[in-house]
Protein backbone atom coordinates (compact mmCIF):
# COMPACT_ATOMS: atom_id res chain seq x y z
CA UNK A 1 0.00 0.00 0.00
CA UNK A 2 1.43 3.54 -0.91
CA UNK A 3 2.32 5.31 2.61
CA UNK A 4 -0.75 7.28 3.52
CA UNK A 5 -1.73 9.42 6.58
CA UNK A 6 -4.04 7.46 9.01
CA UNK A 7 -7.11 6.82 7.52
CA UNK A 8 -10.40 8.82 8.21
CA UNK A 9 -13.05 7.41 5.24
CA UNK A 10 -14.02 4.51 3.32
CA UNK A 11 -16.76 4.31 0.68
CA UNK A 12 -18.24 0.91 0.45
CA UNK A 13 -19.29 0.33 -2.96
CA UNK A 14 -20.49 -3.01 -3.78
CA UNK A 15 -22.93 -4.32 -6.42
CA UNK A 16 -25.29 -7.69 -5.23
CA UNK A 17 -24.05 -11.02 -4.94
CA UNK A 18 -26.58 -12.58 -7.42
CA UNK A 19 -28.35 -15.34 -5.35
CA UNK A 20 -26.93 -14.47 -1.93
CA UNK A 21 -26.70 -11.08 -1.16
CA UNK A 22 -28.05 -7.42 -2.32
CA UNK A 23 -25.60 -4.92 -2.44
CA UNK A 24 -26.58 -3.04 0.72
CA UNK A 25 -26.24 -6.31 2.62
CA UNK A 26 -22.98 -6.77 0.84
CA UNK A 27 -22.02 -2.87 2.17
CA UNK A 28 -23.33 -3.53 5.61
CA UNK A 29 -21.06 -6.95 6.29
CA UNK A 30 -18.03 -5.39 5.20
CA UNK A 31 -18.96 -2.48 7.22
CA UNK A 32 -19.38 -4.48 10.53
CA UNK A 33 -15.88 -6.82 9.49
CA UNK A 34 -14.05 -3.13 9.29
CA UNK A 35 -15.36 -1.42 12.29
CA UNK A 36 -14.24 -4.95 14.20
CA UNK A 37 -11.29 -3.28 13.37
CA UNK A 38 -11.29 0.41 12.86
CA UNK A 39 -14.05 1.85 15.00
CA UNK A 40 -13.41 5.20 15.01
CA UNK A 41 -13.40 5.45 10.49
CA UNK A 42 -16.40 7.36 8.67
CA UNK A 43 -18.16 4.66 6.44
CA UNK A 44 -20.07 5.50 3.50
CA UNK A 45 -21.97 3.11 1.87
CA UNK A 46 -23.44 3.20 -1.52
CA UNK A 47 -24.39 0.08 -2.60
CA UNK A 48 -24.21 0.43 -6.51
CA UNK A 49 -25.97 -1.59 -9.59
CA UNK A 50 -25.57 -1.77 -13.35
CA UNK A 51 -28.81 -1.21 -14.39
CA UNK A 52 -30.79 -4.85 -13.08
CA UNK A 53 -32.12 -5.93 -10.20
CA UNK A 54 -30.93 -3.94 -7.19
CA UNK A 55 -30.91 -0.42 -9.61
CA UNK A 56 -34.05 0.99 -7.64
CA UNK A 57 -32.27 0.15 -4.25
CA UNK A 58 -29.02 2.34 -5.05
CA UNK A 59 -31.50 5.17 -5.76
CA UNK A 60 -33.07 4.72 -2.60
CA UNK A 61 -30.10 4.53 -1.01
CA UNK A 62 -28.40 7.49 -2.07
CA UNK A 63 -31.67 9.69 -0.93
CA UNK A 64 -34.68 8.71 -3.58
CA UNK A 65 -38.21 8.34 -2.06
CA UNK A 66 -39.43 4.96 -2.41
CA UNK A 67 -43.14 4.87 -4.11
CA UNK A 68 -44.75 1.45 -3.65
CA UNK A 69 -47.95 0.57 -6.52
CA UNK A 70 -49.74 -1.74 -7.20
CA UNK A 71 -49.33 -3.52 -10.85
CA UNK A 72 -49.62 -7.05 -12.82
CA UNK A 73 -46.53 -9.52 -12.53
CA UNK A 74 -45.14 -11.60 -15.44
CA UNK A 75 -48.10 -13.58 -15.54
CA UNK A 76 -50.61 -10.81 -14.87
CA UNK A 77 -51.15 -11.81 -11.51
CA UNK A 78 -51.01 -8.82 -8.59
CA UNK A 79 -47.35 -7.75 -7.36
CA UNK A 80 -46.10 -4.73 -5.46
CA UNK A 81 -43.50 -2.86 -7.06
CA UNK A 82 -41.53 -0.02 -5.68
CA UNK A 83 -39.62 2.80 -7.63
CA UNK A 84 -37.60 5.26 -7.22
CA UNK A 85 -38.45 9.17 -7.31
CA UNK A 86 -36.61 12.17 -6.41
CA UNK A 87 -38.42 15.35 -7.79
CA UNK A 88 -39.26 15.09 -11.11
CA UNK A 89 -36.55 11.92 -11.79
CA UNK A 90 -37.81 8.38 -11.31
CA UNK A 91 -36.03 5.34 -11.25
CA UNK A 92 -37.62 2.28 -12.33
CA UNK A 93 -36.71 -1.59 -12.09
CA UNK A 94 -38.12 -3.78 -14.54
CA UNK A 95 -37.23 -6.63 -12.69
CA UNK A 96 -39.22 -5.02 -9.39
CA UNK A 97 -42.79 -6.00 -11.10
CA UNK A 98 -42.04 -8.47 -14.45
CA UNK A 99 -38.55 -9.78 -13.57
CA UNK A 100 -38.13 -14.01 -13.27
CA UNK A 101 -38.23 -13.22 -9.05
CA UNK A 102 -41.78 -12.10 -9.91
CA UNK A 103 -43.24 -15.69 -11.76
CA UNK A 104 -45.81 -16.90 -9.00
CA UNK A 105 -45.05 -20.26 -10.43
CA UNK A 106 -42.60 -21.95 -13.14
CA UNK A 107 -41.51 -20.42 -16.22
CA UNK A 108 -43.94 -19.08 -18.88
CA UNK A 109 -41.89 -18.08 -21.89
CA UNK A 110 -45.02 -17.27 -24.19
CA UNK A 111 -47.91 -15.44 -22.27
CA UNK A 112 -45.03 -13.74 -19.76
CA UNK A 113 -45.12 -9.78 -20.48
CA UNK A 114 -44.00 -6.05 -20.22
CA UNK A 115 -47.30 -4.98 -19.37
CA UNK A 116 -46.44 -4.35 -15.67
CA UNK A 117 -43.67 -2.89 -15.88
CA UNK A 118 -45.11 -0.09 -18.13
CA UNK A 119 -47.83 0.49 -15.36
CA UNK A 120 -45.20 1.25 -12.92
CA UNK A 121 -43.76 4.18 -15.94
CA UNK A 122 -47.56 5.43 -16.14
CA UNK A 123 -47.40 5.91 -12.35
CA UNK A 124 -44.38 7.63 -12.42
CA UNK A 125 -45.44 10.27 -15.09
CA UNK A 126 -48.99 10.83 -13.14
CA UNK A 127 -46.32 11.92 -10.59
CA UNK A 128 -44.63 14.34 -12.40
CA UNK A 129 -41.75 12.57 -13.51
CA UNK A 130 -40.08 14.33 -17.04
CA UNK A 131 -36.66 11.98 -16.47
CA UNK A 132 -37.32 8.33 -15.67
CA UNK A 133 -34.30 5.81 -15.90
CA UNK A 134 -35.20 2.45 -16.79
CA UNK A 135 -33.34 -0.68 -15.68
CA UNK A 136 -33.48 -3.26 -17.75
CA UNK A 137 -32.37 -7.32 -16.71
CA UNK A 138 -33.46 -10.25 -15.39
CA UNK A 139 -36.93 -9.92 -17.48
CA UNK A 140 -39.10 -12.97 -17.29
CA UNK A 141 -40.11 -12.44 -20.92
CA UNK A 142 -39.92 -12.15 -24.50
CA UNK A 143 -42.33 -10.11 -25.85
CA UNK A 144 -40.22 -6.84 -27.35
CA UNK A 145 -41.22 -4.82 -24.61
CA UNK A 146 -45.12 -4.82 -26.52
CA UNK A 147 -46.77 -4.68 -23.15
CA UNK A 148 -44.88 -2.14 -22.06
CA UNK A 149 -46.39 0.02 -24.54
CA UNK A 150 -50.17 -1.25 -24.35
CA UNK A 151 -49.95 -0.52 -20.68
CA UNK A 152 -48.93 3.23 -21.80
CA UNK A 153 -52.04 3.22 -23.91
CA UNK A 154 -50.84 2.03 -27.09
CA UNK A 155 -53.32 0.02 -28.93
CA UNK A 156 -52.05 -3.61 -30.21
CA UNK A 157 -55.01 -5.38 -32.24
CA UNK A 158 -55.53 -8.35 -33.79
CA UNK A 159 -57.22 -9.32 -37.02
CA UNK A 160 -60.63 -9.40 -35.48
CA UNK A 161 -59.75 -5.84 -33.84
CA UNK A 162 -59.30 -6.54 -30.28
CA UNK A 163 -55.97 -6.36 -27.89
CA UNK A 164 -53.54 -9.03 -28.55
CA UNK A 165 -52.52 -11.56 -25.89
CA UNK A 166 -50.00 -10.17 -23.70
CA UNK A 167 -46.71 -12.68 -24.22
CA UNK A 168 -44.35 -13.05 -27.19
CA UNK A 169 -46.22 -15.96 -28.15
CA UNK A 170 -48.40 -13.79 -29.65
CA UNK A 171 -46.81 -11.09 -31.41
CA UNK A 172 -47.66 -12.75 -34.45
CA UNK A 173 -51.04 -12.06 -34.54
CA UNK A 174 -50.42 -8.33 -34.34
CA UNK A 175 -52.07 -6.49 -37.71
CA UNK A 176 -52.38 -3.08 -36.35
CA UNK A 177 -50.48 -1.04 -34.26
CA UNK A 178 -51.52 2.71 -32.60
CA UNK A 179 -49.54 4.45 -31.16
CA UNK A 180 -51.77 7.51 -30.49
CA UNK A 181 -52.51 7.38 -26.86
CA UNK A 182 -49.30 6.53 -26.10
CA UNK A 183 -47.57 9.38 -27.87
CA UNK A 184 -50.00 11.73 -25.60
CA UNK A 185 -49.21 10.22 -22.00
CA UNK A 186 -45.30 10.65 -22.85
CA UNK A 187 -45.17 13.72 -24.18
CA UNK A 188 -41.94 15.36 -23.83
CA UNK A 189 -40.94 13.03 -21.46
CA UNK A 190 -37.04 11.62 -21.15
CA UNK A 191 -36.62 8.12 -20.72
CA UNK A 192 -33.31 6.65 -20.33
CA UNK A 193 -31.99 2.60 -20.25
CA UNK A 194 -29.31 1.31 -18.21
CA UNK A 195 -27.98 -1.25 -19.70
CA UNK A 196 -24.71 -2.88 -20.17
CA UNK A 197 -26.08 -5.29 -22.83
CA UNK A 198 -25.88 -4.98 -26.78
CA UNK A 199 -27.88 -7.47 -28.04
CA UNK A 200 -30.05 -6.52 -31.13
CA UNK A 201 -33.45 -7.72 -30.79
CA UNK A 202 -33.23 -10.73 -33.65
CA UNK A 203 -30.98 -13.45 -34.44
CA UNK A 204 -28.81 -15.79 -33.79
CA UNK A 205 -27.24 -12.88 -30.83
CA UNK A 206 -31.19 -11.66 -30.27
CA UNK A 207 -33.60 -11.73 -27.52
CA UNK A 208 -35.17 -15.16 -28.42
CA UNK A 209 -31.89 -16.95 -29.17
CA UNK A 210 -29.92 -15.43 -26.54
CA UNK A 211 -32.31 -14.97 -23.66
CA UNK A 212 -35.18 -17.09 -24.29
CA UNK A 213 -33.71 -20.56 -22.98
CA UNK A 214 -33.13 -18.80 -19.46
CA UNK A 215 -36.69 -18.19 -19.27
CA UNK A 216 -37.46 -21.87 -20.21
CA UNK A 217 -38.13 -21.55 -23.73
CA UNK A 218 -37.53 -24.70 -25.36
CA UNK A 219 -35.92 -24.95 -28.73
CA UNK A 220 -39.67 -24.69 -30.78
CA UNK A 221 -40.53 -22.06 -28.19
CA UNK A 222 -37.52 -20.05 -29.43
CA UNK A 223 -38.68 -20.01 -32.93
CA UNK A 224 -42.08 -19.06 -32.32
CA UNK A 225 -40.17 -15.75 -30.12
CA UNK A 226 -38.42 -15.28 -32.90
CA UNK A 227 -40.98 -15.04 -35.67
CA UNK A 228 -42.90 -12.97 -33.38
CA UNK A 229 -40.37 -10.43 -32.61
CA UNK A 230 -39.61 -10.26 -35.97
CA UNK A 231 -43.29 -9.23 -37.34
CA UNK A 232 -43.62 -6.81 -34.08
CA UNK A 233 -39.96 -5.43 -35.25
CA UNK A 234 -42.04 -5.28 -38.91
CA UNK A 235 -45.23 -3.70 -37.92
CA UNK A 236 -43.09 -1.16 -35.48
CA UNK A 237 -41.13 -0.31 -38.18
CA UNK A 238 -43.71 0.32 -40.23
CA UNK A 239 -45.41 2.93 -38.17
CA UNK A 240 -43.01 4.43 -36.74
CA UNK A 241 -40.93 4.94 -40.12
CA UNK A 242 -37.62 3.69 -38.19
CA UNK A 243 -35.76 0.33 -37.60
CA UNK A 244 -34.31 -0.34 -34.25
CA UNK A 245 -34.50 -3.45 -34.46
CA UNK A 246 -30.73 -3.74 -35.07
CA UNK A 247 -29.37 -1.44 -32.82
CA UNK A 248 -27.16 -2.19 -29.58
CA UNK A 249 -29.34 -3.37 -26.85
CA UNK A 250 -32.69 -3.66 -28.55
CA UNK A 251 -32.93 -7.22 -27.20
CA UNK A 252 -32.29 -6.40 -23.46
CA UNK A 253 -34.74 -7.66 -21.04
CA UNK A 254 -36.49 -9.66 -23.80
CA UNK A 255 -36.78 -7.30 -26.33
CA UNK A 256 -37.99 -4.43 -23.86
CA UNK A 257 -34.80 -2.68 -25.21
CA UNK A 258 -36.18 -2.43 -28.70
CA UNK A 259 -39.65 -0.79 -27.58
CA UNK A 260 -37.94 1.76 -25.37
CA UNK A 261 -35.83 2.53 -28.24
CA UNK A 262 -38.30 2.46 -30.74
CA UNK A 263 -41.32 3.46 -29.14
CA UNK A 264 -40.26 5.49 -26.18
CA UNK A 265 -37.16 7.37 -28.09
CA UNK A 266 -35.11 6.05 -25.59
CA UNK A 267 -31.35 6.45 -25.00
CA UNK A 268 -29.34 3.99 -23.71
CA UNK A 269 -26.20 4.34 -21.70
CA UNK A 270 -23.85 2.08 -20.01
CA UNK A 271 -25.64 0.99 -16.52
CA UNK A 272 -22.97 1.43 -13.94
CA UNK A 273 -22.26 5.27 -15.32
CA UNK A 274 -25.25 6.29 -15.37
CA UNK A 275 -26.61 4.96 -11.74
CA UNK A 276 -22.79 6.93 -10.45
CA UNK A 277 -23.92 9.91 -11.69
CA UNK A 278 -27.79 9.08 -10.23
CA UNK A 279 -26.38 8.69 -6.96
CA UNK A 280 -23.41 11.52 -7.00
CA UNK A 281 -20.58 9.17 -6.63
CA UNK A 282 -18.03 11.48 -7.36
CA UNK A 283 -18.88 14.09 -4.83
CA UNK A 284 -19.39 11.61 -2.39
CA UNK A 285 -15.94 9.69 -2.37
CA UNK A 286 -14.00 12.90 -2.48
CA UNK A 287 -11.55 13.15 0.68
CA UNK A 288 -12.05 9.08 0.80
CA UNK A 289 -8.68 6.79 1.54
CA UNK A 290 -10.13 3.84 0.37
CA UNK A 291 -12.91 2.72 -2.31
CA UNK A 292 -14.67 -1.12 -1.74
CA UNK A 293 -16.15 -2.48 -5.07
CA UNK A 294 -17.19 -6.02 -5.40
CA UNK A 295 -19.57 -8.09 -6.95
CA UNK A 296 -20.53 -12.25 -7.07
CA UNK A 297 -18.04 -12.89 -9.53
CA UNK A 298 -15.10 -11.29 -10.57
CA UNK A 299 -14.37 -12.31 -13.77
CA UNK A 300 -13.52 -11.41 -17.35
CA UNK A 301 -17.59 -10.24 -18.30
CA UNK A 302 -16.20 -7.72 -15.43
CA UNK A 303 -13.81 -6.16 -17.87
CA UNK A 304 -16.67 -5.20 -20.39
CA UNK A 305 -18.25 -2.55 -18.37
CA UNK A 306 -19.65 -4.41 -15.01
CA UNK A 307 -20.09 -2.12 -11.61
CA UNK A 308 -16.75 -2.98 -9.98
CA UNK A 309 -15.16 -1.40 -13.01
CA UNK A 310 -17.27 1.34 -13.78
CA UNK A 311 -16.42 2.18 -9.32
CA UNK A 312 -12.61 1.52 -10.25
CA UNK A 313 -13.02 4.30 -13.20
CA UNK A 314 -14.63 6.90 -10.78
CA UNK A 315 -12.74 6.47 -8.15
CA UNK A 316 -9.59 6.44 -10.50
CA UNK A 317 -10.45 9.94 -11.49
CA UNK A 318 -10.68 11.02 -7.71
CA UNK A 319 -7.37 9.24 -6.89
CA UNK A 320 -8.81 7.28 -4.65
CA UNK A 321 -7.79 3.59 -4.16
CA UNK A 322 -9.96 0.82 -4.79
CA UNK A 323 -9.85 -2.84 -3.91
CA UNK A 324 -12.80 -5.46 -4.66
CA UNK A 325 -14.55 -7.89 -3.11
CA UNK A 326 -15.77 -11.29 -4.78
CA UNK A 327 -17.77 -14.23 -3.68
CA UNK A 328 -15.34 -16.07 -5.95
CA UNK A 329 -12.47 -14.04 -8.15
CA UNK A 330 -11.12 -15.35 -11.82
CA UNK A 331 -9.35 -12.39 -12.65
CA UNK A 332 -5.14 -12.20 -12.18
CA UNK A 333 -3.59 -9.46 -10.72
CA UNK A 334 -2.33 -7.71 -13.98
CA UNK A 335 -5.76 -7.72 -15.11
CA UNK A 336 -7.02 -6.42 -11.69
CA UNK A 337 -4.24 -3.29 -12.33
CA UNK A 338 -5.12 -2.77 -15.43
CA UNK A 339 -8.93 -2.20 -14.40
CA UNK A 340 -8.09 0.00 -11.24
CA UNK A 341 -8.06 -2.54 -8.65
CA UNK A 342 -5.22 -2.79 -6.06
CA UNK A 343 -5.92 -5.73 -4.75
CA UNK A 344 -9.28 -7.76 -4.78
CA UNK A 345 -10.15 -10.76 -2.09
CA UNK A 346 -12.81 -13.81 -2.28
CA UNK A 347 -15.29 -15.69 -0.38
CA UNK A 348 -14.05 -18.94 -2.00
CA UNK A 349 -10.32 -17.80 -0.12
CA UNK A 350 -11.90 -18.42 2.83
CA UNK A 351 -14.61 -20.94 2.21
CA UNK A 352 -14.10 -23.11 -0.94
CA UNK A 353 -17.22 -24.73 -0.72
CA UNK A 354 -19.66 -23.19 -3.04
CA UNK A 355 -22.35 -23.60 -1.52
CA UNK A 356 -21.38 -23.20 2.36
CA UNK A 357 -19.69 -19.84 0.72
CA UNK A 358 -23.44 -18.76 -0.98
CA UNK A 359 -25.06 -20.19 2.60
CA UNK A 360 -22.35 -17.75 4.40
CA UNK A 361 -21.87 -14.70 2.49
CA UNK A 362 -22.28 -12.60 4.92
CA UNK A 363 -20.31 -13.57 7.85
CA UNK A 364 -17.50 -14.60 5.50
CA UNK A 365 -17.55 -10.62 4.04
CA UNK A 366 -17.37 -9.64 7.47
CA UNK A 367 -14.35 -11.32 7.67
CA UNK A 368 -12.81 -9.78 4.38
CA UNK A 369 -13.96 -6.61 5.60
CA UNK A 370 -11.96 -6.93 8.64
CA UNK A 371 -8.90 -7.96 6.45
CA UNK A 372 -9.15 -5.31 4.35
CA UNK A 373 -9.00 -2.74 7.15
CA UNK A 374 -5.68 -4.49 8.84
CA UNK A 375 -4.12 -4.44 5.63
CA UNK A 376 -5.20 -1.10 3.78
CA UNK A 377 -6.76 1.66 6.52
CA UNK A 378 -4.01 1.59 9.52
Amino acid sequence: MTERGPATRVVLAPDKFKGSLTAAEVAAALATGIHDERPRLEMIQLPVADGGDGTVAAALSAGFEEVVVDAVGPTGEPVRASYALDGDRAVVELAAVVGLAKLPGGFDPLRSSTYGLGQVIADAIRRGATTIVLGLGGSASTDGGAGMAQALGARLLDDNGDELQPGGGSLSQLVRLDLTPLRAMLGSIKIIIASDVDNPLLGPRGAAAVFGPQKGAASHDVELLERGLQHWSKIVSETTGRDHAGRPGAGAAGGAGFAALALLNADIEPGIGLILDLIDFDRRIVGADLVVAGEGSLDEQSLAGKAPIGVANAAARAGVPVVAVAGRLQLSPPQLHKAGISAAYALTDLEPDLDRCIANASSLLRRLGARIAQEWLA
